[in-house]
């Protein structure tokens, strides 16, 4: 994908987050419980955290449960306004994840929940990662996940308008009418909007986090039998590693 056709597509979900951030929201009232050993797993007390798109605060709770020192950060002001008016006490910033506006070395850990397959093309995905190794201490630990967007398990759960944009999208890249990469795809929201996605495998996500010096500790997929699972990984930035 051409890094101008990438910009475009970045900018465009930002502004659609921001249009549909209060209905988008209503859908995101409580944390997924398939993701909560990754908070017991890979959170200690006082771990200084950056919620990585944290959008309306959807997992505030579970970062209050371990007593941490929190930052949340996403792209969307709207949804930013959002989790303020929930938690008023806790630090909730406007940023970019693939410039941080953070010294390096500065977090305990990274948490990035569902965000990543909005990033289109391989280099935006590369340099994600390359900012969250920068702010991550020495033996900081990043914890990731997106969404399983495999063709098999949209097929498994019957999502058909998935599956259906996906083919879809693919048959035109193929045709070479189409500027998304392979596994690139857009979904439906209410009122008209196309959210871009990109499909993952865990290798994929385990090459890109090795590729930006990331020592993997645990990968695998959450919600293996329900209709919305995903694929995540923990890695670790090594003491050795700048």
């Amino acid at each position: 994908m051409k890094e101008s056709y990438a910009q475009f597509i970045l900018e465009e979900t930002r502004k659609g987050y921001d249009q549909i951030a209060e209905d988008f929201s209503k859908t995101r009232n409580h944390p997924l419980e398939q993701l909560g050993n990754l908070f017991d797993n890979y959170l200690q007390k006082k771990d200084k955290v950056l919620d990585l798109g944290c959008g309306n605060g959807r997992y505030m709770e579970s970062f209050l449960a371990k007593k941490v020192d929190y930052i949340g950060m996403d792209e969307s002001r709207p949804l930013i306004e959002i989790a303020k008016k929930k938690y008023p006490k806790e630090q909730f910033i406007v940023g970019s994840a693939l410039d941080l506006p953070f010294p390096g070395g500065d977090f305990d850990k990274v948490f990035s929940l569902a965000v990543l397959h909005h990033i289109p093309s391989r280099g935006l995905r590369q340099k994600f990662f390359a900012e969250i190794f920068r702010v991550l201490k020495p033996q900081g630990a990043m914890v990731l996940t997106v969404w399983d967007l495999r063709l098999s398990k949209m097929i498994k759960s019957r999502n058909w308008k998935r599956t259906a944009g996906f083919l879809k999208d693919q048959a035109k890249k193929l045709a070479g009418r189409s500027r998304l990469d392979f596994g690139d795809f857009f979904i439906p929201w209410r009122g008209g909007y196309r959210r871009f996605v990109h499909s993952f495998s865990l290798r994929e996500l385990r090459g890109l986090a090795e590729g930006a010096g990331f020592k993997i500790i645990e990968a695998g997929i959450s919600g293996k039998d329900s209709r919305e699972g995903n694929l995540y990984i923990a890695a670790k930035k090594l003491q050795n590693q700048s």
